[in-house]
Formats: C-alpha cells, sequence, structure tokens
C-alpha cells in the first residue's frame, strides 16, 4: 500500500507544478544537441520546402497542432513576426505534427496566416528535431545551424524579436553612385 501512497503524492506534486507553470511563456534558449537535422515536408497543397533552401535567412521553426491551445495562440503574433522581418531575412516555417492536410488548410485559411506551413504526417521530422511536446520552437541561423529553441508556449513579445534580431543577416550600407 505504500508504494500507491508515494506513487499518489508524486504525482499530486507534478501536477501542482505542472498547474503552476501553465500559462507561463517560455523564452529562447541556446541549442547544445547537437546539428540541425534535415527538414524536406510538403504544404497542404502538395510543394516541397526544404529548410536546406531556406539558408541565408533566419528561420523559425514551430510544431504546432490545431487541437493545441499554446500553438493556436501564438500563431498569430509569429505571423506578424515574419510580416516585420522578412524584408531582413527572416521566415517561419510552421511544422504541423501528424494532422490531415484538409484540417491544417482550414484553419490556417481560417486564422488568415500568412506563413509556410508544412505537413509532418508521420512525425519523423519532429522525432528528428526531438520535439516532444508541443508547441516547440527553434531559431536556425543564416547559415543553417539551430541557435535557440524553446519548449511549450512561446513568449511572442519583444523578447522574441530581441532574441531573433543578432541572428539576422546584417543590411548592407546604401552608398551613393559617383
Amino acid at each position: 500500500m505504500r508504494p500507491v501512497i508515494a506513487w499518489a503524492r508524486g504525482l499530486a506534486v507534478a501536477v501542482s507544478l505542472a498547474a503552476a507553470g501553465a500559462g507561463a511563456a517560455e523564452t529562447l534558449v541556446p541549442w547544445t544537441r547537437g546539428d540541425t537535422p534535415p527538414l524536406v515536408l510538403r504544404k497542404p497543397s502538395g510543394e516541397t520546402v526544404d529548410i536546406a533552401s531556406l539558408r541565408g535567412k533566419v528561420v523559425l521553426v514551430n510544431f504546432w497542432a490545431t487541437w493545441c491551445a499554446p500553438c493556436v495562440e501564438e500563431m498569430p503574433a509569429l505571423a506578424r513576426l515574419r510580416a516585420k522581418l522578412a524584408t531582413r531575412g527572416f521566415e517561419v516555417l510552421a511544422v504541423n505534427q501528424g494532422e490531415m492536410p484538409a484540417r491544417v488548410s482550414a484553419f490556417v485559411d481560417r486564422a488568415g496566416l500568412d506563413l509556410a506551413v508544412v505537413l509532418d504526417r508521420d512525425k519523423a521530422v519532429s522525432k528528428a528535431w526531438q520535439v516532444r511536446a508541443l508547441p516547440t520552437t527553434f531559431v536556425v541561423d543564416a547559415s543553417g545551424r539551430i541557435r535557440l529553441y524553446a519548449v511549450g508556449e512561446l513568449d511572442t513579445g519583444p523578447a522574441l524579436e530581441a532574441a531573433i534580431a543578432p541572428l539576422l543577416p546584417r543590411e548592407r550600407p546604401v552608398t551613393a553612385a559617383r
């Protein structure tokens, strides 16, 4: 009987800790787990997207699902950030985990999201990227290396842009022709 009581107490502590952290937005932290895995997936339209083709840009890779409330909440902010920083070499790649193309397309259309959305139907890319919870977000630098990541709902406020800004390609000064 004692092991059951110990297990129940442990479960109660875990639930309390989870509840205390619920709603707390995550900030990006440095990635130290190795190289950037491949990411080649299809959009709901069938078009293939390869993250390697985005070299030269900073890419925020967000793993999400339509049933994940924090994922859905952060999507509009990620779209706004993409719109704001696109001219500076920034892109957002939203990797949907395991859902049907029609469901994902309907969600993107309803939400009016202007993001590159790809489908990880069999979750093989999610596994390669070590995604264990949704949402999970990575920031890949212009040379193709994962530099930052966050597990859980992302703090999409000024801290996100501040973390990404140093990675963006430097703007070249315009010189007058002589």
